[in-house]
C-alpha cells in the first residue's frame, strides 16, 4: 500500500520493523490468544502470523482489509472486517485474550472504554497511542494530566508507559510523538465499592474538576452537606482508593433521607 493510499485512509502507519518487534514483544501473556486492532499495512501483522497462538485480527477499512488479504494469504479466515467498537467481542475466542495494535489516535479513548466494558475478557493491552494520551493514562494523582480515563483505567490495571515513538517512523509522519504502554489486569484486587456508582462519582467529579468535591457531586449527594475532609478535595487529588472511598460515602448519603442526616 503506497503512501497516497495510506493518506486516503486518514491514518499514520508504523513502518519501522524494530519498533515493531519491541511492541509484539511487550505481549507477556504467552498463554492467551491475541486479537490485533487495526492491522492497517500489516507491520504488527506479519510478525503476530509467525507465533503459534491463536490470532484474530479487526480491520474497520475494507481497503485495508483488502490489502491484508492480498499480502497476507494466512490470514484469510481470522480477519474480521468490522468495527472493534460495535463488534461482539465475546464471539471472537471462546476464552480471554489479549489485545494489540496501533490504535487510531481520534478513536483511542473510545477503544479503551470498551476494554473496560469487557475487562473480565481483556487480561492485557500491549498499544500505540498518541504520547499525550499515554501520558495521561499513566498519570499519578495531582498530575494535570490525571482525569476520568486515568482513574477508571488504574482501577483494573496496572499502567505501564513503555517507551516513546518518534514521528519519522511513521508513513506519513504525524504531527505528534507516540508511545506504548501496557495494560495488565489484576482481577486478585476487587474494587471496594459498588462500581457502576464508582464510575458515575469519577466522571461527575472530573466533569467539573475546578470545584471542591462537595460542589461538583451535588447531584448525588440526596441534598446532604458531608463535612469530611475528602469532599473539600478535587477530583484529581485522589488516588484510585479514595475514590473508592468516595463512593462509599456517596451511597451512604444516597440512601440516607436529608432529614435523618446525623449531626455533631
Amino acid at each position: 500500500m503506497n503512501v497516497r493510499a495510506k493518506k486516503h485512509l486518514g491514518q499514520h502507519f508504523l513502518n519501522d520493523q524494530n519498533i515493531a518487534e519491541r511492541i509484539v514483544e511487550s505481549l507477556l501473556r504467552e498463554d492467551l490468544p491475541v486479537l490485533e486492532v487495526g492491522p492497517g499495512t500489516g507491520v504488527l501483522t506479519r510478525l503476530l502470523l509467525r507465533g503459534s497462538r491463536p490470532v484474530r485480527f479487526v480491520e474497520i477499512d475494507a481497503e485495508a482489509a483488502a490489502y491484508l488479504s492480498d499480502t497476507f494469504p494466512d490470514i484469510r479466515g481470522r480477519l474480521i472486517q468490522g468495527d472493534f467498537l460495535s463488534l461482539p467481542l465475546r464471539d471472537i475466542f471462546s476464552t480471554p485474550f489479549s489485545i494489540i495494535g496501533n490504535f487510531p489516535y481520534n478513536i483511542s479513548s473510545q477503544i479503551f472504554f470498551r476494554v473496560l466494558e469487557h475487562r473480565d475478557l481483556i487480561p492485557e493491552v500491549v498499544c500505540m497511542i498518541q504520547k499525550e494520551v499515554a501520558e495521561r493514562i499513566a498519570a499519578p494523582p495531582g498530575s494535570k494530566t490525571y482525569g476520568i480515563l486515568s482513574v477508571l483505567l488504574q482501577a483494573y490495571f496496572r499502567i505501564e508507559y513503555l517507551f516513546t515513538v518518534h514521528e519519522h517512523v511513521f508513513s506519513p509522519p504525524p504531527k505528534v510523538k507516540s508511545a506504548v504502554i501496557r495494560l495488565t489486569r489484576d482481577p486478585s484486587i476487587p474494587l471496594p465499592c459498588e462500581e457502576t456508582l464508582f464510575r458515575q462519582v469519577v466522571k461527575t467529579g472530573f466533569n467539573q474538576r475546578r470545584k471542591t468535591l462537595s460542589n461538583s457531586l451535588k447531584s448525588l449527594l440526596n441534598g446532604h452537606k458531608p463535612q469530611e475532609s475528602i469532599f473539600s478535595k478535587r477530583p484529581e487529588q485522589l488516588s484510585v482508593q479514595e475514590f473508592a472511598t468516595l463512593t462509599n460515602l456517596v451511597a451512604g448519603f444516597r440512601a440516607c433521607p436529608p432529614t435523618l442526616q446525623p449531626t455533631e
